[in-house]
């Protein structure tokens, strides 16, 4: 199959998150397995040097975004049997990070028909078309209703992939003329309007041949109110199309035992090695080097959806346990001065490291006995696929990803890899951390419930398996 990825971010070349991660890990995966496979891709200021220095230049073609005609240029990479097309305007992506900006719409609005007038310039047309997110959801429109006339583009199967429905693409009619030379009927008639808005995400439900989400227990939440934001309606309209594919990781990134990064290597069958990684986290931290103290580690944005507000309201009370706590972050100002009072009143056993620090996020991974994430909805969620391949146990509300990769521990088979939560308060995470430290002390209990976390297999091979059958199912 040749298969076309679009997306605003992919690693290593650009991240802010986990679509950064699904566009650098997927695509290599399919590859290895052997489609054919690129990835599209604007070209940011803040590409690393040394992916800069591989581009070559293509050419370069006019993209009409509404009455303004703005230069493209094409550069292309190749890395791990991938093609990366990158599109440059500098107008547009000659500016630090990635979103943001008062005019992301008109920027979006440009990469979305470069794509589609690259395709056949530079002889990519895909089998499969595959959309993330809002920056992108307005291809299969686009690509029906105002490339419909270009023979060689109509037996494109469309997918779009959404990472996280919080973000739509909401903007005024006004912005059909002005970025896509477009009238206003499929405004008018309701196709791409919601709200009173032009909807990219709420259009590109409707047009996509499949439309997927990073979790089976997300596709099932989406369509309903509670998570829906606003467009569970659409979405149980339309869900005969609608896919759960869970993400995977990279096994041979994340793997103790070959981590460059941690201190002392392990795996399932040398645990005991993991306690010296515990002691040189604590130590790295400023906690007192206690191996037999149950450590909690965190690695998160400090937003309300992480769950940020249970914190709040209880890790007072859970630093009254015998217990540390380590979190690395940064995020909302409210989050972080609240959470630095009290690591202030808990020098001893709450370390609080405001920071994106990549190689401390793996030692964390490592060294912790579990691993909190008390998300208020998580499509999918990577770090407690991360903690369990570690063998440090997930403690979770049970929502979206985390319901699906987390085996909520039974106490009277001992059996299990986590604990869970399913009523969304700060009582009930403080139930299931009790719950952990109960089995903590029971060394035997625990060392098995690593041994099953760490032989989980949610590695990119198993998911891609299922993106393949299901492009397979589209293209008949």
């Amino acid at each position: 199959m040749r298969i076309l990825f679009v997306g605003a971010e992919c690693a290593p070349f650009f991240k802010t998150g986990g679509l950064g991660d699904v566009l650098g890990a997927l695509p290599n995966q399919l590859a290895k397995d052997g489609d054919e496979v690129a990835v599209a891709l604007p070209l940011y200021q803040d590409m690393p040097e040394e992916y800069r220095e591989q581009l070559e230049f293509q050419g370069d073609f006019y993209v009409p975004v509404g009455w303004r005609n703005q230069n493209c240029g094409v550069l292309t990479l190749e890395r791990n049997g991938v093609k990366y097309f990158f599109i440059d305007n500098e107008y547009y992506f000659k500016r630090p990070g990635i979103y943001g900006y008062y005019d992301d719409g008109e920027r979006y609005a440009f990469f979305q028909q470069a794509v589609i007038m690259m395709m056949e310039r530079y002889n990519f047309i895909p089998d499969v078309l595959h959309c993330n997110d809002y920056h992108t959801s307005f291809i299969p429109f686009l690509l029906r209703e105002k490339w419909g006339f270009v023979d060689a583009y109509r037996g494109i199967k469309t997918v779009l992939t959404i990472h996280n429905l919080e973000f739509q693409g909401k903007y005024d009619a006004k912005t059909l003329p002005n970025f896509f030379g477009l009238g206003y009927e499929w405004f008018d008639n309701g196709t791409v309007r919601f709200n009173n808005d032009v909807n990219w995400m709420k259009t590109g439900i409707l047009y996509a041949d499949k439309v997927t989400t990073v979790s089976p227990s997300y596709a099932n939440e989406i369509q309903t109110p509670e998570f829906g934001q606003g467009l569970d309606g659409i979405l149980r309209d339309v869900n005969y199309k609608l896919v759960g594919i869970l993400n995977g990781i990279d096994f041979e990134k994340y793997n103790p035992a070959t981590d460059p990064v941690i201190r002392v290597r392990y795996d399932v069958n040398h645990l005991k090695h993991k306690r010296r990684d515990k002691t040189d986290l604590q130590k790295q931290v400023g906690l007192e080097a206690a191996p037999t103290t149950p450590l909690i580690g965190m690695v998160t944005r400090l937003t309300a959806q992480k769950g940020c507000q249970l914190l709040l309201e209880e890790l007072d009370n859970i630093l009254q346990f015998d217990v540390q706590v380590v979190l690395l972050g940064n995020g909302d100002q409210y989050f972080e001065h609240a959470l630095s009072d009290i690591a202030s009143r808990h020098p001893d056993k709450f370390k609080l490291i405001l920071a994106f620090d990549v190689n401390l996020a793996q030692k964390i991974y490592a060294g912790a006995d579990a691993f909190l994430m008390p998300s208020a909805f998580e499509p999918c969620g990577l770090s407690q696929l991360i903690a369990l391949r570690y063998g440090t146990l997930p403690i979770v509300h049970q929502i979206g990803g985390l319901a699906d990769t987390v085996w909520i521990y039974d106490k009277t088979k001992n059996e299990g890899d986590g604990f869970g939560f399913r009523e969304f308060s700060g009582y009930q995470m403080v139930e299931a951390i009790k719950k952990m430290l109960e089995l903590y002390h029971e060394k035997e209990k625990w060392a098995k419930a690593q041994r099953t976390a760490m032989r989980s297999d949610f590695s990119w091979k198993n998911s891609a398996s299922k993106y393949q059958w299901m492009y397979g199912e589209l293209l008949g």
